[in-house]
């Protein structure tokens, strides 16, 4: 990146105050901004309009325009907000800024700026957005955090929106490989949310980042998240659906996807499933099927000399009890009363066996006694 003079770094900065307060005043969002922009190539001269005049020429209504002279009051406030972002560990990065997502600038409803805490997704690499319910099953749970183990590790970037279910799972498996990994809020990035996963909220920015188009201290509202979707597929080359219902909200990532020219892939599940019925309906309209993480390194043209597989957990170095109590589980948790039943084993010995298991890494205990083995 070229060195900025300090006279451009100066006029930078104001620039970049006055959009701050700019995307304060209400009912003003991104189109209308970058319309003023694009007449006005300056925020500090927007500024010093009068709303009657933004009338006038037809760049804002009569409500929009009341809004923004009524803002103007809150100018200095908004400055030294922006001042102190710097101070929570926050950036705020203009649209044209070299900084910005080369992906985001082509969209008609592109962010004015996004606040980050880490860093942006490097536009020369691939990425994928992994979404899906929130209310997920153990075995959307697993395949989420097992495609965004094995994508990130073979170095795709993984978008997600940070959300309880298949989006944390996603972000999970990323971490655990040590690949980057992007969560988008539908609030401010200095909150957590939701705050089950706030060790994840500290772990992101360092290899990745917490980005969002919302002030710091705004809270998460409905209102946000089918704006925040867009940014998810936005970022990411293709969009992958883990687990939805049929009318899932993540399917407005895809809609958005869609709108934006994304590929489209979906994990398949059972035609009796209700969590499954968003994803088998995208397959049946044309999405791709994701059977194993494979497809999606072979979309972007990344091979590995193994085939991975995902059944990869066998029953290698077990003992016979513990293989006796390992072939009766599967992706679907059980209870132990069922365990004890079709292996044959006595209680106590049963729930030995299941913890060696589980300390092992090959099962998990996804609620009060149920089992289920891991991907």
């Amino acid at each position: 990146m070229e060195q900025l003079t300090v006279r451009e770094e100066m006029d930078t900065e104001r620039e970049k105050g006055y959009l701050y307060w700019l995307t304060q005043v209400p009912s003003v969002g991104a189109v209308t901004i970058r319309r003023l922009w694009d007449r006005y190539h300056s925020f500090e001269n927007i500024y010093n309009m009068e709303g009657k005049e933004l009338k006038g020429l037809g760049m804002l209504p009569e409500k929009r325009a009341r809004d923004f002279d009524q803002q103007k009051q809150f100018l200095e406030k908004a400055l030294e907000e922006y001042g102190r972002l710097q101070e929570k560990g926050i950036r705020f990065v203009a649209f044209w800024e070299r900084e910005y997502p080369r992906r985001l600038r082509s969209l008609y409803n592109s962010p004015a700026g996004l606040y980050v805490k880490g860093r942006l997704p490097e536009d020369s690499r691939p990425a994928a957005a992994i979404v899906g319910a929130r209310s997920c099953s153990n075995y959307g749970r697993q395949a989420a955090q097992m495609l965004g183990r094995y994508l990130a590790g073979a170095g795709i970037q993984v978008v997600s929106g940070m959300a309880l279910g298949i989006d944390g799972a996603g972000h999970r498996g990323a971490l655990e490989a040590g690949g980057d990994t992007y969560g988008v809020l539908g609030c401010g990035v200095d909150i957590c949310y939701p705050r089950s996963h706030f060790a994840m909220y500290l772990e992101i920015p360092k290899k990745g980042g917490i980005l969002s188009e919302y002030k710091p201290g705004e809270a998460p509202a409905s209102k946000n998240f089918p704006m925040r979707n867009r940014i998810i597929s936005g970022l990411s080359d293709v969009i992958i659906v883990v687990e939805a219902r049929e009318k899932s909200g993540s399917l407005i990532t895809v809609d958005c996807g869609l709108d934006q020219g994304k590929e489209i892939f979906a994990v398949p599940g059972m035609i009796t499933d209700s969590l499954s019925m968003g994803c088998n309906r995208l397959i049946r309209q044309g999405a791709g099927i994701v059977t194993c993480p494979e497809d999606i390194l072979e979309y972007f043209h990344i091979f590995v000399d193994k085939k991975l597989r995902v059944d990869e957990k066998n029953e290698n170095g077990l003992a016979k009890k513990e293989k006796m109590v390992y072939s009766c589980l599967d992706l679907q948790p059980k209870f132990i009363d069922r365990i004890v039943e079709e292996c044959g084993l006595s209680l106590g010995e049963c729930l030995t066996l299941l913890l060696e298991l589980e300390l092992e890494g090959r099962i998990v205990q996804t609620a009060s006694h149920y089992y289920a083995k891991k991907l």
